[in-house]
């Protein structure tokens, strides 16, 4: 009997010392990698917009930091809540939700999870911050401001035109500078360029009502174009591809991009760019997953992109007008330079 047990207690050390020596059962060692999870809104992960430039902090952050990160798609406003329970179900350590449209079912979500972590892109993190939460917000108009100056600048009919996705917040305030930096354009140089398609001070103008349909898209183009407008700025994610293949086959037309560099994001369309207003959200995002690697994310508040921090910004170089446009963005960041309706 006693050799027996001996026999068993040498197998039984044995076993624990090759189970050491690989680390344990999972993992072999390695310290589990922190886990990154996107809810895209409607218009998918490869939509060359906000949801594909967000996403882009998440693989930066597989390249740089070798966490886990996965996605799940929208397809429509009820997949929100379900694709939030989804990941919290997963385990990740940070969920990462993109659009104003998902403010409500992320809010609710972190509320009821106080443990898990959170960062949502173009909602604050308000009424009342939540601790486990982090807003990340950026001020589109300034950027747009800039690019409204250009297109001022650079119009052969004396007309530009803008329109949206859904009339919410984040996609007016790529409009709102659009029209301030036309108008400041016209009032530094004795010009009447018209901006067709949306009016700040009522907040009415040209919406699709949707992120999806491209030939929306190439409709409300060919209507601008049809009033004049020779540089047209699509704030409707994919949408404003069918804007961009509408300008491009009629030609004597420039489209501005926005959220990324359409030059990059979207090259078949490269040689009718003007410019792009770019919401650096990838850099955002790749900070608070940075944060969570870390361990100092900074729940309950709010991080603001603007030209001052390079979280807002516009694509391309401009020398004819690049003196103005470096004095332009040194008076929008002393707060000297108005880019939005007053509050």
């Amino acid at each position: 009997m006693n050799k027996k047990f001996y026999s068993l207690l040498a197998l039984l050390v044995a076993a624990s010392l090759a189970l050491a020596a690989c680390g344990g059962a999972a993992g072999g060692g390695e310290e589990a990698a922190v886990k990154a999870c996107q809810v895209t809104d409607v218009g998918g992960i490869d939509d060359k917009s906000f949801n594909a430039t967000a996403y882009k902090g998440v693989t930066d952050a597989v390249d740089q930091l070798g966490i886990e990160g996965a996605y799940l798609e929208s397809q429509e406003q009820a997949d929100y809540e379900t694709n939030i329970n989804a990941f919290l179900e997963q385990g990740c350590d940070l969920i990462i939700t993109v659009g104003f449209l998902l403010g409500d079912a992320t809010y609710a979500a972190a509320d009821a999870n106080p443990d898990q972590k959170f960062t949502i892109v173009d909602y604050p993190n308000s009424d009342p911050p939540k601790a486990n939460l982090v807003g990340l917000l950026f001020a589109t108009d300034q950027a747009a401001f800039l690019a409204g100056y250009v297109a001022a600048g650079s119009t052969q009919t004396g007309t530009v035109g803008t329109f949206g996705g859904l009339q919410i917040p984040p996609v007016t305030a790529f409009m709102d500078g659009f029209f301030y930096g036309v108008q400041y354009y016209n009032e530094q140089n004795g010009t009447d360029v018209q901006v067709l398609g949306w009016d700040p001070s009522t907040q009415t103008g040209l919406f699709t009502g949707n992120f999806e349909s491209t030939d929306d898209g190439r409709t409300f183009g060919e209507n601008l174009m049809d009033e004049g407008a020779d540089i047209i700025m699509p704030v409707a994610g994919p949408v404003g591809l069918g804007t961009a293949a509408a300008a491009q086959e009629r030609g004597n037309t420039w489209i501005i991009g926005v959220d990324t560099d359409w030059t990059v994001s979207a090259p078949d369309y490269a040689d009718i760019v003007l410019t792009s207003v770019l919401k650096n959200m990838d850099v955002a995002v790749l900070a608070q997953i940075q944060s969570v690697v870390d361990g100092t994310f900074a729940g309950g508040t709010n991080y603001f992109g603007t030209l001052e921090n390079d979280g807002v910004g516009i694509a391309g170089e401009f020398a004819d007008m690049q003196s103005a446009l470096d004095e332009i963005r040194a008076g929008i960041i002393a707060g000297d330079i108005q880019t939005a309706p007053a509050q």
